[in-house]
Formats: C-alpha cells, structure tokens, sequence
C-alpha cells in the first residue's frame, strides 16, 4: 500500500494517507483512457451542424437551358452542387456524436488516470480547506504555499461551498466536486489536488 503525506494550507506536512493499491496502484490502461476521453469529447458535441441540400437551396426552380441544341452541358437547376450558390453534397446534417462506454470502462479509465498521476509526482493531497468566508486572496495564498502553478484540477468536497467560490475565480484552476470526477479533467491538468475528505469518497467508489 503506498503512503503519501497530507499538506495543510500552509505547505506544511499535516499527516500522511494509505492510498487503496486499487485505485491508485494499477497498471494504467492507455486504450481504455482513450476510449473514454473520447466518448466524453464526443459527447460534448452539440451536433448542431446543417448543411442545405439542392432541394433546401432557395431558387433554381427553372431549367436554365433547354436539353439540346445549345452545345452546352444539360443542366437541370442552377442550384445543383456544381454551380455557385448550389446545395452541399455529403455536408453534416443534425446527429448525435454519443459514444456508449460501459461503467465498468468508465471506471477503470479512471483509476488508471489517478493511478498515473501519482507515479508522475502529479498528485497533492491536502486537508480540508477551513474557509470562515469565500475569499479568493487566501486561495491564491494556499496555492502559492503549495507551490501550484499552471493548469491545477482541484477536486473537493461536494457540500464544500466557501471553499468552491474562493478557487473558482483563479485561472487556470478547475474546481471539480467529488461526485463529478471524470477521467478527461482528472488528466487535463499539471497537478491533481485532491482534499482529504473527496480522497476517502473516490476510494470508496472507485474501490
């Protein structure tokens, strides 16, 4: 079972946990991350796109010569796809781009993207962040005790509000609750953090 210390708000070490070899101790799976993060990318897609056919193109309802005898090309409508102005051959049309990924995928894509951030160095557990009031000075503070720079996902609580409101506004910083964690934002980061209390509620999901 790997051990890693617990830093409070000041930098400080604070403790150390057990991490479950489960969870954060497996052989991350690169194709099933993959495959998940791109289910995820997919899904975000609104599939909105629209092209207009020959049919939906306004005008073009004569025939602009007749069939023979002008010693041009036959043409039917000046909308058809070879002319300019013309409807759109094979263009996107309204779908959905969702990919079916079973839980059982989801949930070892994520276990291999935590238990990859932890053999890079890129994991930080910390306490419990103790705000009184939302106040983004003293989480800028903690983060620069912490020695976070760059993009930073910080995973929480979920009844963590105070703590949500002071991180949220910093850029470059990804306020994740506990319950919403994904493997593309778990991964889309340089340094994970993750509070005591949301470690010991993905153990016992991911577990």
């Amino acid at each position: 079972m790997t051990t890693i210390e617990i830093k409070d708000a000041s930098g400080k070490k604070a403790g150390s946990a057990d991490l479950a070899p489960s969870v954060f101790g497996i052989e991350p799976n690169i194709h099933v991350m993959h495959t998940v993060v791109r289910s995820q990318r997919a899904a975000w897609r609104q599939g909105t796109h629209d092209t207009k056919t020959r049919g939906q193109v306004r005008g073009g309802g004569k025939k602009p010569w007749r069939q023979k005898g002008t010693g041009r090309a036959r043409q039917g409508t000046i909308r058809a796809p070879q002319w300019a102005g013309g409807g759109t051959v094979f263009g996107p049309h309204p779908r959905s781009y969702e990919m079916r990924v079973n839980n059982k995928e989801i949930k070892l894509a994520m276990r291999s993207a935590l238990s990859a951030k932890l053999a890079d160095g890129e994991l930080v557990v910390v306490k419990d962040f103790e705000f009184e009031k939302p106040s983004t000075k003293i989480a800028v503070a903690a983060m620069k005790a912490l020695g976070l720079e760059g993009r930073v996902t910080m995973v929480i609580p979920d009844d963590a509000v105070d703590t949500y409101l002071s991180f949220r506004n910093i850029p470059k910083v990804n306020i994740l609750p506990a319950s919403d964690i994904n493997t593309y934002e778990l991964i889309d980061n340089k340094k994970l953090v993750v509070t005591e209390d949301a470690l010991k509620y993905i153990e016992e999901v991911l577990a």
